[in-house]
């Protein structure tokens, strides 16, 4: 039962801590102004009203007594009631009233009033919101009936306005002061949160200055301490890398010069196509190690991306579906290699290709399907880890090193993304890319 009760709680609680923050605040201010008001209202202003209610048909009924009294001097009686108690009466003689009252349930002066004319047995009616200031009052008195107009402060009292204003504007004051300081408060957070989300998607982070509550600033500090070791750990990656690389071209320089001093043309030929693999493989390390630690994030037209890459490779059997145009904010040529490793890969093996395009809730996702041999469930993983080939017969086919879905699935990581590899509707091999914007 309490499990159910706190996933109700959670689904129509605020998801937001600046809301969720505010509503701890303002939610007993709310409940203790409503608390007093309804003390308020139930033991003094209604007591109050009933009071003065009650104290008025009292008089009212006296007068009628007065009135109706044999010998009495009616002018008299009128004259007084009206002097002393600021209530002017009209008396209409053989006359009967037809008005028909209209009963205000939600008026809590209605409802004093009828009572305690119930309670003397009186035929009446009567009207307070006609006039402003003044209650309008019939009662009959047999064949004849008398008109009253009462100060309408004779039934209620002023001060329950005095009271509602006092009590609203501190709860509004309280209220607003509390907002004013939550954002305050919640700032630095988001500041933090995007920071964290731009450094996740491989943007470039300026100096993060932490500020706000002490347990805020020691997370922004940390995450600012974070930042730097991985920032020095991506340059001494890329630094090892290029420098393994260009180390690594002299003595395949001396190779190459070697390979001209051998008689053997079929030796030549197996050593030089070595050789040449080796030296693509070094030049993909060069050209992935200087565009990831050089390149800037920059917004550029997704479609339009696409559109270019499928333009290079001139093949008619590639269909592509663009879908909303969209404009992100990354590494473009980081992005255009990925995704020109990904077509190549689909073009070597695979004779009908379809690209989609979709821009989904924060997200943006690239689906390339083929008509290609796939790859088997057990070996998706594989795929991705640098050098890996699933046969050799594939290599022989293409000149692959094996560097090509490890790169693009760095790219996409780096990004903030996610690229998994599925089987297509055509029947071979489906590669989803998902990207945060």
């Amino acid at each position: 039962m309490f499990y159910g009760l706190s996933n109700f709680f959670k689904k129509i609680l605020p998801k937001q801590l600046f809301y969720r923050s505010l509503l701890i605040v303002a939610l007993p201010v709310i409940i203790l102004q409503i608390t007093i008001s309804v003390v308020f209202f139930d033991s003094l202003w209604i007591k109050t009203n009933i009071g003065m209610t009650r104290a008025l048909v009292g008089e009212i009924n006296t007068f009628l007594d007065s009135y109706n009294r044999e010998g009495s001097d009616k002018n008299f009686v009128e004259n007084t009631f009206e002097e002393y108690l600021e209530i002017d009466v009209v008396y209409f003689q053989d006359k009967k009233f037809s008005d028909v009252m209209e009963e205000k349930w939600y008026s809590p002066i209605d409802r004093a009033l009828r009572r305690e004319l119930k309670s003397k047995n009186f035929n009446y009616w009567f009207d307070t919101s006609k006039f402003k200031n003044t209650v309008n009052l019939k009662i009959q008195n047999g064949e004849d009936y008398f008109e009253f107009f009462i100060p309408r402060e004779r039934l209620t009292s002023s001060s329950v306005r005095i009271f509602a204003l006092w009590i609203t504007l501190p709860a509004i004051l309280i209220i607003a002061i509390a907002i004013i300081f939550l954002k305050n408060q919640t700032r630095p957070i988001k500041k933090l949160a995007e920071a964290s989300k731009k450094f996740g998607r491989g943007e470039s982070v300026e100096e993060f200055v932490p500020s706000g509550a002490s347990e805020i600033r020691q997370a922004g500090y940390e995450f600012e301490k974070m930042r730097k070791r991985i920032l020095r750990h991506l340059n001494q990656r890329s630094e090892m890398l290029s420098g393994i690389s260009h180390d690594l071209r002299t003595p395949l320089t001396r190779m190459k010069l070697q390979l001209a001093l051998i008689k053997d043309k079929n030796l030549i030929e197996r050593f030089s196509n070595d050789i040449d693999e080796m030296e693509k493989m070094l030049n993909e390390y060069l050209q992935f190690s200087s565009e990831s630690s050089k390149e800037q994030t920059e917004e550029f037209e997704f479609n339009k991306l696409i559109e270019e890459i499928i333009s290079k490779f001139n093949n008619k059997m590639i269909q592509f579906n663009r879908g909303e145009n969209f404009n992100f904010n990354g590494r473009k040529l980081s992005i255009q290699r990925c995704l020109n490793n990904i077509i190549e890969n689909s073009t070597k093996f695979a004779n009908k290709i379809e690209i989609k395009f979709q821009k989904l809730k924060g997200n943006i996702l690239i689906i390339v399907d083929d008509n290609g041999p796939g790859i088997p469930i057990h070996e998706r993983e594989n795929v991705f880890k640098p050098f890996y080939k699933i046969d050799k017969s594939r290599s022989e086919k293409s000149s692959s090193v094996g560097l090509g879905l490890s790169i693009s699935s760095d790219i996409i990581r780096s990004h903030g993304g996610k690229i998994e590899i599925g089987e297509s509707n055509l029947g071979g091999l489906k590669v989803a890319i998902s990207l945060p914007f």
